[in-house]
């Protein structure tokens, strides 16, 4: 059997997102290489964007598997196409969207290549160490979790959950429960030192807004010494997480 990957993102016009793909491409192909004992490539993995991108997703699905599996025929269902839906919350995107550009693609590519579509980035239970790890790192007196939010019902659910698993307090970006009235709530609480989670996966246009939007809460509450952790990034740690969810 023949196996490849194809890492699937929001995209955004931000080239930064893109960048970090490409990386987190590479550890994810290095973690997949060191876990089959192989120097490279029965395991190949891809980079493909939902949003952003000049072609549909189903389009993108269907360059990657001829790439990746070219003209060898193996018997039919044993070449499989795992697509890896690198999003934090189960929205409209993962639970619709996707799900609906694999089956697109599927029926244009036909049996010979199976398309797998694993579970979302955010369902994974060991994310939430790596974001406590990040907790650990800065001293404060309380923590936000900031995540983008989602207009589908129930979705905000496994941010509620995990930002108590945390100890710290939900906000969102896109969606009510803004950062500005979690803030105004832990000054009212008496807090003095606040710092902010993005629970985004890389540095780009929204984590800047962030930023800037942080610099406009300081000047609102002069007396709050406010801090700003980083996105969670390509590392390892996350190819790690990656790889598993290829397995399930």
């Amino acid at each position: 059997m023949s196996s490849a990957y194809l890492l699937v993102s929001h995209g955004s016009r931000d080239r930064r997102p893109e960048i970090a793909m490409q990386q987190l491409a590479k550890l994810v192909c290095n973690k997949l290489s060191e876990n089959h004992n192989t120097l490279n490539s029965a395991h190949q993995v891809g980079i493909a964007a939902l949003e952003m991108n000049p072609q549909p997703l189903h389009e993108q699905i269907q360059e990657f598997a001829k790439s990746a599996f070219g003209n060898g025929k193996l018997p039919q269902n044993e070449n499989r196409l795992k697509i890896v839906p690198l999003f934090l919350l189960p929205g409209v995107h993962v639970m619709t969207d996707i799900p609906a550009e694999v089956a697109l693609a599927q029926q244009a590519i036909g049996q010979d290549i199976m398309i797998e579509l694993q579970p979302y980035l955010g369902s994974h239970p060991n994310l939430e160490k790596l974001l406590a790890k990040q907790i650990a790192a800065i001293k404060a007196q309380a923590w936000i979790l900031l995540a983008h939010g989602s207009r589908r019902p129930l979705s905000q659910e496994p941010v509620e959950a995990m930002a108590a698993s945390l100890g710290t307090v939900a906000a969102y970006w896109a969606v009510p429960g803004s950062l500005e009235s979690r803030v105004k709530e832990l000054v009212i609480g008496g807090y003095k030192e606040i710092a902010i989670l993005p629970y985004f996966l890389f540095a780009g246009g929204i984590t800047d807004a962030i930023a800037a939007s942080i610099e406009e809460l300081k000047l609102q509450f002069s007396a709050v010494n406010f801090q700003l952790a980083q996105p969670l990034g390509a590392s390892a740690e996350l190819a790690e997480i990656i790889w598993d969810l290829t397995d399930r």
